[in-house]
């Protein structure tokens, strides 16, 4: 057995459990090249170098994180806020010095850590923001504080001759393989949605493409959208496989690259595509990098790895159990909801459900002081982004999160515990547009949950052959909506008392 490549063992038979385990603990543990792992260290620190220099010269950092009045959190995590001032400024200048340490593998373990904390924070800042690949970079910089990758070419490895290694354990690069298949075999299964393989909502933004040179005008076919749908799907779930399979490995990374370039000349989507084109080498054998930049292989002497004692093991094992399982189980959480998650966006975060629903939204919130009769509608630009605002809309938490927001903000200046009622018309990827939430609740009243929330109401109308059109000022003459005059009165429904809140109780997190 090389040390380039491992297997375990075939066709054990169902009596020798107990070989079994040992062989596969052997496989996990075996002395693999560390090339890969260098290279991947490399890759994603110059990338994250990059994205945070970007980052800072775009003014992203004035316009996500210090201009905003409020921000959207995820449940639980209320806790997390930008720094006061220039601090976050600051942040992004702390963590292009930690990518910096990790593309140099200087003080590496505790570049890895920074890093990962420091994006972990601003994921968590701003629900608005969300997007799969932000979600899989502090997946992957959390893994890298683990991974030994700083043992050669490093500044570590040539501080510290003790640390210098040219072999690590296999799980090691079979744990970053699997962390990037996952975004592709979940995004793959997400794709396996109705909407999605009769080309919607694809077909739609090709046909906005059809200036470019060269291909707009196949773009612009009626069934481009079918197709590239059913050509990305078919992708994200075959090509982890292809690229594990020697015949079809080379193929398989050919199909993968156009995939992303075409992603990224489409849809402009950022690092994106450059990190998952440079992270699909890692399922070349592992000595892929020495052969290639050095023209050589380990020799056996060089491939020796420490001996990894049985209680290492056992730690290195459980933790990996549960990091795995944690994450194949838990993109499948939107099984419990009762809404499919492009309309009601309930288990959409999180589960790699990648350019799925394109919606349209009108959305008023109705407020009404019970004391006096007043009511109106406010005005959200006075508290919210452009890009807060397009995101909310979309996103029945979010909107009752900003709910909470609306009663707290009035509550503290001396307004009183005030009714908010929600009116959300929404076309999903195409369809006639139609109210997502029911009308008729105190949404000030109604508390936050994990739990499938009663009043988003059923998706119902049909997908259109021909994507409706009729402008957002005019929709209220083709769709029946309760009247302003009917918003501003006293809800007429109550909402389960399990989701409620008392008017005295803070519900925010």
């Amino acid at each position: 057995m090389s040390i380039a490549e491992t297997h375990c063992p075939r066709d054990v038979p169902p009596a020798d459990a107990s070989s079994c385990n040992k062989d596969c603990r052997a496989w996990l543990f075996a002395p693999v090249d560390i090339a890969s792992l260098v290279y991947f260290r490399i890759l994603f620190g110059a990338i994250m170098v990059y994205h945070v220099v970007s980052t800072i010269k775009s003014g992203w950092i004035d316009q996500l994180y210090i201009r905003p009045v409020m921000h959207f959190t995820y449940p639980g995590f209320g806790w997390v806020h930008p720094w006061p001032g220039s601090g976050m400024y600051w942040h992004f200048g702390v963590m292009g010095v930690a990518a910096t340490g990790i593309l140099l593998g200087a003080f590496y373990r505790l570049s890895a850590l920074v890093f990962a904390v420091g994006m972990a924070h601003v994921f968590l800042i701003e629900k608005a923001f969300y997007l799969n690949h932000y979600y899989l970079i502090v997946l992957l910089s959390g893994l890298l504080v683990f991974l030994p990758a700083h043992h050669a070419l490093s500044v570590d490895a040539w501080l510290r001759s003790s640390l210098r290694s040219q072999v690590v354990s296999a799980w090691t690069l079979w744990l970053l393989r699997l962390q990037i298949g996952i975004p592709y075999f979940y995004g793959g299964l997400a794709k396996l949605d109705s909407d999605w393989l009769q080309g919607y909502p694809l077909g739609m933004w090709l046909k906005r493409r059809s200036d470019l040179p060269w291909v707009g005008a196949s773009l612009a076919h009626e069934y481009a959208g079918i197709a590239f749908a059913w050509g990305g799907m078919l992708l994200d779930l075959l090509i982890v496989p292809l690229l594990l399979w020697k015949r079809t490995r080379w193929t398989a990374l050919a199909v993968g690259v156009l995939f992303h370039l075409m992603n990224s000349v489409l849809f402009e989507i950022g690092i994106f595509p450059w990190l998952m084109i440079g992270a699909t080498l890692l399922f070349f054998p592992p000595d892929w990098p020495r052969r290639f930049v050095l023209r050589s292989r380990l020799t056996p002497e060089a491939g020796l790895l420490q001996p990894v004692s049985p209680f290492r093991q056992n730690m290195t094992l459980g933790l990996l159990g549960v990091y795995v399982v944690w994450q194949l189980l838990f993109p499948f959480r939107g099984l419990f909801y009762t809404q499919p998650a492009t309309w009601s966006e309930e288990g959409h975060h999180f589960a790699w459900h990648m350019m799925l629903r394109e919606k349209d939204v009108g959305l008023r919130f109705y407020i009404r002081d019970p004391r006096t009769g007043e009511g109106g509608v406010a005005d959200l630009r006075t508290f919210l982004t452009s890009r807060q605002l397009s995101r909310m809309s979309k996103d029945s938490d979010m909107i009752l999160t900003f709910v909470h927001f609306l009663r707290d903000h009035f509550r503290a200046h001396g307004k009183g515990t005030l009714q908010i009622r929600v009116l959300a018309l929404v076309s999903l990827n195409g369809r006639r547009p139609q109210l997502m939430m029911d009308p008729d609740l105190d949404y000030a009243r109604v508390e936050r949950t994990w739990f499938p929330q009663p009043w988003i109401l059923p998706l119902t109308e049909p997908l259109r052959r021909e994507p409706w059109t009729v402008p957002l000022e005019e929709w209220e003459q083709h769709v029946f909506v309760p009247s302003p005059e009917e918003m501003i009165q006293p809800a007429p429904r109550q909402v389960d008392p399990f989701f409620l809140v008392t008017p005295t109780e803070d519900a925010t997190f």
